[in-house]
């Protein structure tokens, strides 16, 4: 599949790149490159191939969710003059 330079110029303003004439072609020919190798991905024979999320198809081991660290919430909050209920106040920044 091969890009104009309208659709490279329609790109590079989408993905805030700039590109300068002197590469237009490169990058078109790259561009090209790599939507040739989709075309082929996307004409392989999927049928009966069941959809995984990881090749490997392991899980996560994944650690109990138990306190580690003591809560020191009133003591940081001592040492603020603006607090209520347990919460900092912060001047309005967004009217």
């Amino acid at each position: 599949m091969s890009l104009d330079k309208d659709q490279i110029h329609k790109l590079a303003t989408l993905s805030r790149i700039a590109i300068d004439e002197a590469t237009l072609e490169s990058v078109g020919e790259r561009l090209s490159a790599v939507l040739d190798l989709v075309d082929q991905l996307q004409a392989a024979d999927t049928t009966g191939v069941e959809p995984m999320a990881h090749p490997l198809q392991t899980t996560q081991k994944l650690r109990d969710d138990v306190v580690s660290e003591p809560n020191h919430q009133e003591a940081f909050q001592t040492l603020s003059d603006s607090i209520h209920d347990g919460l900092y106040l912060v001047p309005k920044v967004i009217e």
